[in-house]
């Protein structure tokens, strides 16, 4: 499905959605840069790929500076010798800061969930952009984002800002770049079960998912993957809801979006 493309997965060394995108991606046959602010990370999950017959380097970034994210992509260039495809994935709250209401969240707070999950994807698309425009074939962006941007959540509103920012960035990519062959899109996860949303406690009672269970970074990962493959090549500018029907019915508890 995405034989001879090349991949940056910002975020594809934790053990969660990244981990998954990065095996997927890898499964179906596109060689995978990995990029993950823990260097321990990123070559765990580059050797993972290999011992499975696939291609994939390490690399290594801190999200929040600017500098580090525009080398990622030249790096990435670098070592896998084009860019295809565009995978963000770093993102998240309850790992970072607690849930607060608006009036209690800090500065800090809001600015770190900016940076996280908006600021430095919008660093990574237009480098991406930069790129895919200078190699002439086009190229694909898929942002990991939350149903959290779509409907509000108590408690989570500087995260909500900024994933709901995701979606508006993919649909001004889709009205400026189409005509150059580029796309972008966003998997608006729900709750995933994750070792970072055990450990945050993020995960509660799946009762109130018409599904009736979490969703599994696995099951990101083919969402991503259908994204960034030829499959999906009139689809740009979209949200791809990945909730098990939650956001069909609501409400929603507090602090269980995802």
């Amino acid at each position: 499905m995405l034989e001879g493309l090349d991949t940056l997965v910002v975020g594809g060394g934790g053990g969660g959605i990244g981990r998954a995108i990065t095996r997927a991606f890898a499964a179906a046959g596109s060689a995978v840069a990995v990029a993950d602010v823990d260097p321990r990370r990123a070559e765990e999950a580059a050797a993972e790929v290999a011992a499975s017959g696939g291609r994939a380097v390490a690399l290594t970034a801190d999200v929040r500076s600017r500098t580090e994210v525009d080398g990622l992509v030249e790096r990435a260039v670098a070592e896998l010798g084009a860019l295809d495809v565009l995978v963000t994935v770093v993102g998240g709250q309850l790992a970072f800061v607690p849930a607060a209401p608006i009036h209690e969240t800090t500065d800090e707070d809001w600015e770190l969930m900016l940076d996280l999950n908006l600021r430095y994807v919008f660093h990574a698309v237009r480098a991406a952009l930069r790129t895919f425009l200078a190699q002439g074939r086009g190229g694909t962006i898929v942002s990991v984002g939350s149903i959290t941007g779509i409907a509000g959540s108590a408690g989570q509103a500087a995260y909500g800002a900024a994933k709901a920012g995701l979606a508006s960035l993919a649909r001004s990519v889709a009205a400026e770049y189409s005509r150059d062959g580029i796309r972008m899109n966003v998997v608006a996860a729900g709750p995933i079960a994750t070792p970072v949303a055990r450990a945050a406690q993020a995960l509660g009672s799946a009762d109130w998912i018409p599904a009736g269970r979490n969703g599994s970074p696995e099951e990101v990962g083919q969402a991503a993957m259908f994204l960034a493959s030829p499959v999906s090549s009139y689809v740009s500018g979209q949200t791809l809801v990945l909730d098990g029907g939650a956001t069909a019915v609501g409400p929603f508890p507090p602090g269980r979006l995802g």
